[in-house]
């Protein structure tokens, strides 16, 4: 299935230069979105993990479906002051501006190997703190899964100079 044919790009959004790949155009297919997940899905199956973690807001849409079939723990990486218990929090640049995640302090084992999944990687700053949350947390980062890699943006080099493993199911241009 050509997945690129279920996103709708938006030009300048959030902010004027910034072409937003939108998968709500996706997700509202319901063959897209089944074959989506069922290939993230078969891509987790080949990684060793204990937990899957998401970066919010649309990474819980596809981690939601490895957490339950594959029968794993499921982690909320969330925006600053979202989580009501004890965090470890990480500030980080985006594309468009600055932005601060976070995970419950009781979230991750020492040792633990958490798979990460997000919609998109674009300069990488958001996967990248993702990752310094698992490590803060004592856990080690198994891989990151993406359905769109914006391959001419520095994100996924980013990840793969820091030794981490990377997949994605589709490929834009990111401008």
């Amino acid at each position: 299935m050509d997945l690129k044919k279920y996103i709708r790009s938006i030009q300048d959004y959030p902010k004027k230069g910034i072409l937003f790949r939108d998968i709500t155009t996706l997700i509202k297919n319901a063959e897209a979105f089944k074959y989506t997940n069922d290939k993230i899905i078969e891509i987790s199956k080949k990684i060793k993990f204990d937990k899957v973690a998401a970066i919010e807001s649309r990474g819980f849409v596809f981690a939601s479906t490895v957490s339950y079939l594959m029968k794993k723990p499921f982690i909320l990486l969330r925006k600053k002051n979202k989580l009501p218990a004890e965090t470890h929090s990480i500030d980080f640049e985006l594309e468009y501006g600055k932005a601060t995640i976070e995970v419950h302090k009781d979230s991750i084992n020492k040792g633990e190997k958490i798979l990460i999944i997000d919609d998109l990687i674009a300069t990488g700053g958001t996967a990248e703190a993702a990752a310094k949350l698992v490590e803060i947390s004592g856990g080690k980062v198994a891989g990151f899964i993406f359905v769109i890699n914006l391959f001419d943006l520095p994100g996924e080099k980013l990840l793969t100079k820091k030794g981490y493993f990377i997949k994605s199911l589709i490929e834009f241009p990111g401008h």
